[in-house]
């Protein structure tokens, strides 16, 4: 289902672009009406005392919005809680052979770190704690443990880069899952193209992990890597970075590769949705930092 993949040495993010994140999220806050989903980190910890007005140094995720509305946001209106406490967001990334892929530099890998970036710095300006975890099909990594601050959430996109050069060989995983890895409840992103040859054991692992966690799936539209240039030659020699085999195609088959990959993905997506895991699917356009942002502030709520 993959080629050969291309330089995966260049700078993926830049901090220019992860800085533009703030400004999307300033502007959804105005934008912003109370969430619906319903949040899965209620109970002990989270008790509400009380309403009062807000003060420099609260924490933004505590502000209580709809209440906010009635003083028309002058005081901002905050909750109170018996015992604060906040879900850090794991961020878990795909470091597989298929997101080094790509046509003309357009790597799978260069739109999954720009998530990693949207995510960690959108958790930075609600002074969440963000961490990441990387994974390919046998291994979990846990790269870089949470904290809180927009250098780190450059941190993050360094540490995904770092790992995604590691082309070396790579210890099995062993008992180690992303249960093993994740000990506190979280807020998970897992960003993949999901183009392992087989993506059920996966996703049967992240249903699982649903069951404790808040998971939700950003599948990365991954056609775009697999629009190939025609060839003149009848026969192409091809290698497939998840499998390492190689095979002999027609130059006909090549120019299907892109649909391929299309319902391939559609397929993963259905499989993933019977599992009862929400997915995000996203392209590299113009809105991908503000599907990103709109889909976290409603996953959060903005209250806790």
């Amino acid at each position: 289902m993959s080629v050969a993949p291309s330089d995966a040495t260049e700078s993926l993010v830049s901090w220019a672009e992860i800085q533009d994140v703030e400004l999307v999220v300033i502007r959804r806050l105005e934008e912003l009406a109370i969430g619906t989903h319903p949040s899965l980190f209620q109970g002990g910890g989270h008790d509400l005392a009380g309403l009062r007005d807000w003060q420099p140094g609260d924490r933004l995720s505590t502000i209580d919005w709809a209440q906010s509305t009635l003083t028309n946001f002058s005081p901002l209106v905050t909750r109170e809680f018996d015992q604060e406490s906040t879900a850090p967001i794991v961020i878990t990334a795909d470091v597989s052979g298929s997101t080094r892929c790509g046509v003309g530099g357009a790597l799978i890998a260069k739109v999954i770190a720009r998530a990693v970036a949207t995510f960690a710095m959108a958790a930075s300006f609600f002074q969440d704690r963000a961490g990441l975890v990387t994974f390919d099909r046998d291994t979990r990594r846990m790269a870089v443990r949470p904290r809180v601050g927009k250098g780190h959430a450059m941190h993050c996109v360094e540490a995904y880069q770092e790992q995604l050069r590691d082309t070396g060989p790579r210890e099995r995983a062993g008992d180690i899952s992303f249960a093993g890895l994740l000990h506190k409840r979280a807020l998970v992103p897992v960003i993949s193209d999901f183009l392992f040859d087989d993506p059920d054991p996966l996703l049967t692992e992240l249903a699982d992990l649903g069951t404790f966690h808040d998971v939700f799936l950003v599948m990365i539209d991954s056609a775009f890597a697999f629009e190939l240039p025609r060839f003149s030659a009848g026969w192409v020699e091809v290698f497939d970075v998840e499998t390492g085999r190689t095979r002999v195609l027609a130059a006909s088959d090549l120019e299907q590769l892109a649909g391929r990959v299309r319902d391939w993905q559609d397929g993963v997506e259905r499989a993933a949705r019977d599992q009862g895991l929400e997915v995000l699917r996203l392209g590299d356009g113009p809105a991908f930092h503000d599907t990103l942002v709109a889909f976290l502030l409603e996953r959060k709520q903005l209250k806790r």
